[in-house]
Parts: structure tokens; C-alpha cells; sequence
């Protein structure tokens, strides 16, 4: 396995790779990885001849007073994975080698990118739209990896390659869990140990909402009420957002009919955490 930080260096390699007759996957991450990450690359490895990982926290998807400086990164830790996981090639670039002094174009995104995070987090989804184009663009990749856990961020992915004409393949993958059923996340780590404890109720909140839609409750206010009441039972806890939308378009459903994603965002302490289910309704 290989690591560069340079744009030029990824092109060549990846230009190898394609005179072998060899396919490509790319998995974007912003480094610190966990199991939830090596599920991705192993799954690219099983379906890629060779696949890139980038590791790069990218800037400008962190709004004002979030955690950019904060941000776990470990990329020794981070090579050792990916080495294990089978990838061939990490970017890890400087953030000057991905955006110049003067950078001044941005990919925007509207509807999709507008709701659930986009409401508190409004120039996020510009930022990740931004760097996955210049990703795309800079390793030319079959298949690309993110996971379920990220699912607004999924569906925009899929809106922009779409909307774009961008011949690249889209591979969502499940959320990767704890033994507990916390969904595995680089930020669990501010958590402290009474912390991480109250964050349980992201994931108790919800198993619930899916039994309640096994059990065939449709009615999405009935099963976000209750969904809701369960996470302002933890004192801990501070509810960013719970709501039930259509999984690809993100508008806001009534009943659960369809592609349904149930989605939230809730804040443990001070850290933002994210969780959520799709099902086919």
C-alpha cells in the first residue's frame, strides 16, 4: 500500500492502474477511521482491483464554531487499517494541495441538501458536494463507498452524480454498530464515559421507530412522537432533529410509504451525534 498527499502522484497511479485494464473504487473519508470505515474499503476491495482511500478533513464542510480544529485525526492508525482492510493508495493531502488561496468554485445543491442537517448546518452539504466532485474528478473511480449512517449525505452524493452525468457507481453500505448499538462515529470520541452512555438513546430511539413500523404503524407523527419522548428522557440529550422523510428526495412524509428514511440528530453533552434507519415501506 501506498500514501500521497499530491493530486498528481494519485492521477499516475490511478493512470497505471487503467492501462492494466484494472477497476477503481474510491473511499472519501475524513480520516480517524473506525470499523464503520473498514467495512467501506473492504467492500470496495471485494468489488475493485485496487481501491483509494482519501483521508482528509476537509474545511469547508465545518460551518462557524464546529469542530474543524477538534477533529480526531490519527493517520498512522488510519494506515494500519487501511492496510488491513485492502487498499492500495491513501490520499492524504494538505488542505493548500486541495483548494488554493483564491478558491472560488463551489458545487451547490438545492431541496435535497436543504433539509434534516442542511437546516442547522446550511453551507455543510456545499462543502461535501465541493470536495467528493474534486474527488471524483481527481481519481476517476468505478465505484465509490459511503455509508448509511451519512444518509442525507448519501442521497446528495447521488443527486449530484446524477444531476452531473458523473460515470461513477454509488455504493451505499449499512451502518456499522457497537456491541451496544451505538452507530460507530470518529466523534464518539469527545464523549466522556457518563456521555457516552446517554448517547445509547440515539440508537434506543431508534430500534423503537423500527419495531413500531414492523409492528405496521404508519402514521410518521406516531412513531416520531414516541421516538422523541425516548430522547427527552435523557437529561443528556438535546434533540437537533427527529423526522421521518422520503430516503432519495428528503421531503417530509406523513405516512411511511416508500423509500422511508427516519432520521435524527441529537446532541450528547456538547457533541452532535447522528443515527438513523431506511426501510421499505
Amino acid at each position: 500500500m501506498e500514501i500521497t498527499g499530491k493530486i498528481d502522484e494519485v492521477r499516475r497511479k490511478v493512470k497505471e492502474w487503467r492501462k492494466q485494464g484494472l477497476s477503481v473504487g474510491l473511499v472519501p473519508t475524513m480520516g480517524f477511521l473506525h470499523e464503520g470505515h473498514k467495512s467501506l474499503i473492504v467492500r470496495a476491495a471485494a468489488e475493485n482491483d485496487r481501491v483509494v482511500v482519501s483521508d482528509f478533513v476537509n474545511p469547508i464542510q465545518f460551518g462557524v464554531n464546529e469542530d474543524l480544529a477538534t477533529y480526531p485525526r490519527d493517520i498512522e492508525a488510519d494506515k494500519k487499517l487501511c492496510e488491513e482492510a485492502g487498499a492500495a493508495l491513501i490520499f492524504h493531502p494538505e488542505v493548500e494541495e486541495m483548494y488554493a488561496p483564491d478558491f472560488s468554485t463551489y458545487v451547490e445543491m438545492q431541496k435535497v441538501s436543504e433539509g434534516l442537517c442542511g437546516k442547522t448546518r446550511p453551507t455543510h452539504f456545499r462543502g461535501v458536494c465541493t470536495v467528493v466532485c474534486k474527488l471524483f474528478h481527481i481519481v476517476m473511480p468505478d465505484r465509490a463507498y459511503f455509508g448509511q449512517k451519512d444518509a442525507q449525505q448519501l442521497a446528495v452524493i447521488r443527486r449530484m452524480v446524477r444531476d452531473l452525468n458523473m460515470d461513477i457507481q454509488i455504493v451505499a453500505c449499512p451502518i456499522v454498530r457497537e456491541e451496544d448499538g451505538l452507530a460507530k462515529s470518529s466523534r464518539n470520541t469527545y464523549l466522556n464515559e457518563e456521555e457516552r452512555k446517554a448517547a445509547l438513546v440515539l440508537s434506543k430511539a431508534v430500534f423503537l421507530g423500527e419495531e413500531m413500523m414492523q409492528d405496521g404503524e404508519r402514521d410518521a407523527e406516531t412513531i416520531l412522537k414516541a421516538m422523541r419522548q425516548m430522547i427527552e428522557a435523557e437529561p443528556l440529550a438535546k434533540m437537533d432533529y427527529v423526522e421521518m422523510v422520503d430516503a432519495d428526495t428528503i421531503e417530509p412524509l406523513v405516512r411511511a410509504e416508500g423509500r422511508v428514511l427516519t432520521a435524527m440528530a441529537v446532541y450528547i453533552g456538547t457533541t452532535r451525534l447522528i443515527d438513523n434507519f431506511i426501510m421499505e415501506v
